[in-house]
């Protein structure tokens, strides 16, 4: 009896050490190749009997991202991120000072382990479009609710300070989840468009994306459609000030946000015009198709053959069928697939599995689901207002020619009256003036955003408001 209770009273002791001990800041680093790290910092709380945590990336300037759920045992830690995407998985070390552990984003998966030493220091990037305080505009926090979905809103509002009414721009982000500034590789795209926009007498709205940032809601459920709804929001609170012309609010929308802005245009009232930014003209599938090819990193004995199986799969992934019955099937044709390019690249078979068990998961997530049958044409084929086109030619996310062709295209057999499609030499994705265009160049460009660029945004608006 004495042993058992003395057992007891250590292992009492034991878990409130452990619950003392998870609790507060760690850090720790990923290592993509030897010239690119991403910092992250987490907060862990203890709240009741349950535990809250939030993360910063400095590297990527993204503070507060905030978890669903935090679960600590005696020696692992998980923190379920799935509203943005994310999930970190780790192990303790034997005194709590050390986790080994690995973050899963979509189908890549990181080795992040965390301590409790001192923050990493990030460098610093030159970013001299940014503006600095105080503006010469009014900048205003607000928010707004999307009543159907039950969400609050908020953003951030700019207007010249004259005390009348202002056309107004939304900005609309791309895919994943995003701040208000669309931060992205040290940039702040759109804080440096709304400084411009709003400088040249344009107000402009913009807001973190749901379940990010101070918004609430949960990212990972929603769809394009779903996010259509939030900007129409948006649009109902504009026309509720008096300081916003309710008949010159107008939609920018980057990548994603391209084919966001038609749907709203035609479940709106009087949208006055749309700017797509390296947005797309195609169906979700052939985007999908086209970027599984483009952007692999690992090579294929045969292209053809390739494409066949990401076919495939996305055709057993788009199925109205519950994903129980899908996910197995799509276990199964991966397995037969990829599993075997992969391992005769020399993967591991432990690592096929985790690789196979990602790809399945971002084929069945209820956004990209939406996203394969969705074809922006078909809307922008619809659209009455004036609509500008603008896409890099060095993008290596959104190929230009064949998206605006589909968007010429939809356009022209809609009778649209007021249309401009440009391509721009030698922009990519951010529309910086770049050499590849590549992903990892993003945040070696000190410019955030062409003044080219924003200029031909401006005087666009401008001649049509």
């Amino acid at each position: 009896m004495k042993t058992n209770i003395i057992t007891i009273c250590l292992l009492f002791l034991t878990l409130t050490a452990l619950s003392q001990n998870i609790t507060g800041i760690w850090n720790g680093a990923i290592e993509v190749d030897k010239d690119t790290k991403f910092n992250f910092i987490f907060n862990i709380k203890e709240n009741g009997k349950t535990y809250q945590t939030t993360v910063d990336i400095p590297t990527q300037r993204v503070n507060g991202i905030k978890a669903l759920k935090t679960l600590v045992t005696a020696d692992s830690l998980i923190i379920d991120f799935s509203n943005v995407g994310m999930k970190y998985s780790g192990k303790f070390n034997i005194n709590r000072t050390l986790i080994n552990g690995k973050l899963v984003e979509g189908l890549n998966s990181f080795s992040l382990n965390l301590s409790r030493n001192s923050v990493l220091e990030t460098p610093k990037l030159n970013r001299p479009q940014e503006p600095l305080k105080p503006y010469s505009y009014i900048e205003e926090k607000v928010s707004f609710v999307n009543k159907d979905a039950n969400i609050k809103l908020a953003g951030t509002f700019t207007r010249p300070k004259e005390n009348k009414k202002y056309p107004v721009a939304i900005l609309i982000s791309g895919s994943g989840p995003q701040d208000r500034d669309e931060t992205i590789s040290q940039h702040k795209p759109f804080l440096v468009l709304a400084d411009y926009l709003t400088k040249q007498g344009i107000a402009v709205l913009r807001y973190d994306d749901r379940g990010f940032g101070a918004s609430t809601g949960n990212h990972s459920r929603a769809t394009t459609y779903d996010f259509a709804l939030d900007v129409i929001s948006a649009i109902d609170y504009l026309r509720t000030r008096d300081d916003v012309d309710a008949n010159k609010i107008g939609l920018i929308g980057h990548s994603e946000g391209g084919i966001i802005a038609p749907l709203v245009a035609n479940k709106a009232d009087n949208v006055a015009f749309i700017i797509s930014l390296a947005g797309t003209g195609i169906s979700g599938t052939e985007l999908s198709v086209i970027q599984s090819k483009t952007m692999r990193p690992f090579p294929v004995p045969d292209e053809a053959v390739y494409e066949k199986a990401i076919r495939e799969a996305i055709k057993i992934a788009k199925q109205n069928k519950d994903i129980s019955v899908i996910k197995p099937e799509l276990m199964e044709h991966y397995n037969e697939t990829i599993a075997p390019i992969l391992k005769n690249l020399g993967v591991p078979e432990v690592k096929v599995n985790e690789i196979i068990t990602s790809l399945v998961a971002m084929r069945t997530t209820k956004w990209v689901r939406y996203f394969y049958d969705y074809n922006p044409a078909d809307e922008y084929e619809k659209v009455n207002c004036p609509v500008l086109s603008l896409n890099g030619s060095l993008d290596t996310q959104v190929e230009a020619k064949i998206n605006q062709n589909g968007l010429r295209n939809a356009l022209t057999n809609g009778k649209n009256k007021d249309f401009e499609i440009i391509e721009l030499e030698g922009f990519n994705h951010l529309f910086q003036k770049a050499k590849t265009g590549k992903m990892d160049e993003y945040s070696d460009i000190e410019e955030t955003f062409s003044p080219k660029v924003l200029n031909i945004i401006s005087d666009w608006i401008l001649k049509r408001v």
